[in-house]
């Protein structure tokens, strides 16, 4: 098996984004979701409508979301659309809050605890998906990019608990209170939902983006974000999301900034790593790589 290629360039800007997409060679068709983090109220750290833009227009995609587990301004969904307006997503771009008026199974094969899935309804509506990612760390998976936006970001609420929950509750408020899977229990169950929504969407019908600026050790999911120590990396993008992910967290191990520590530790006390190679073992892609930069 050859290496994946994951693109690369240093320069992040909509012109940037749109050429990297481009350089995939994968012609995303008929209704487009693009999956992003609005951001939680508060925070800032998400990726901004001005920078996406051009590549959201070009694909003619719709921005699509699920609510959260954790309560915040995103559990609700009447919560969650003033969040997605405050930053500036509505009525900039059509916006599709997948699980808003219900949600699906959808089977995991061969999955390390989870036989099933549940992600918004409304991703049954999409032909294709992009799954547009802020890479950053993160304060229970270690660090969020590809793979964590898509399981954890397509679940609707109920899944997301079934996900933390290595598959023991649907329940937002028994998942934090009752249930505490092991460590890596969890991150496997992240890489069993990533090939529930592969197989579900069709693996050639997605590509993978992630966007390496504003490198917080924590998630967009948080109001009030500790202040990146380390300087933006770039843009990398994949048509395999595991070595995406990959070479997100080797461009921050072999980073010269000093400032990169504070990441490293947040994603290696957590076994960040874990997702990846979980992801690996079920088949989803590989961690083995090459770059190519388009600069």
């Amino acid at each position: 098996m050859e290496p994946a290629k994951v693109y690369f360039t240093k320069e992040i800007t909509p012109d940037s984004l749109f050429k990297i997409y481009k350089a995939l060679g994968r012609e995303l068709r008929g209704k487009v979701g693009i999956k992003i983090s609005t951001g939680e109220m508060g925070g800032h750290n998400y990726l901004h409508p001005e920078l996406i833009g051009k590549l959201v227009d070009s694909l003619n995609g719709t921005i699509i979301e699920c609510c959260t587990a954790y309560g915040g301004s995103r559990q609700d969904p009447k919560k969650h659309w003033e969040t997605i307006e405050a930053h500036g997503f509505k009525p900039r771009f059509p916006v599709d809050l997948m699980d808003e008026e219900g949600e699906i199974e959808i089977p995991v094969v061969g999955g390390f605890h989870l036989d099933k899935d549940i992600v918004g309804k409304n991703l049954a509506n999409y032909d294709s998906v992009l799954i547009l990612s802020h890479f950053k760390g993160h304060m229970m998976g270690g660090f969020g990019g590809a793979l964590k936006n898509i399981s954890i970001g397509i679940a609707s609420t109920g899944g997301k608990a079934y996900i933390h929950s290595a598959g023991q509750t649907t329940d937002s408020k028994l998942c934090w209170s009752k249930y505490s899977p092991k460590q890596d229990d969890f991150l496997e169950s992240m890489a069993d939902a990533v090939e529930g929504v592969l197989r579900f969407v069709g693996y050639k019908n997605m590509a993978y983006i992630n966007v390496a600026n504003r490198l917080s050790v924590d998630c967009d999911c948080d109001s009030n974000p500790h202040e990146p120590e380390m300087a933006d990396l770039g843009i990398f993008a994949s048509l395999d999301p595991v070595a995406l992910d990959q070479a997100c967290y080797d461009a921050v191990k072999a980073s010269e900034d000093p400032g990169k520590a504070a990441l490293i530790e947040r994603m290696d006390s957590r076994h960040g790593i874990h997702t990846v190679e979980a992801a690996e073992k079920l088949g989803i892609g590989h961690r083995e790589y090459e770059i190519v930069n388009i600069d």
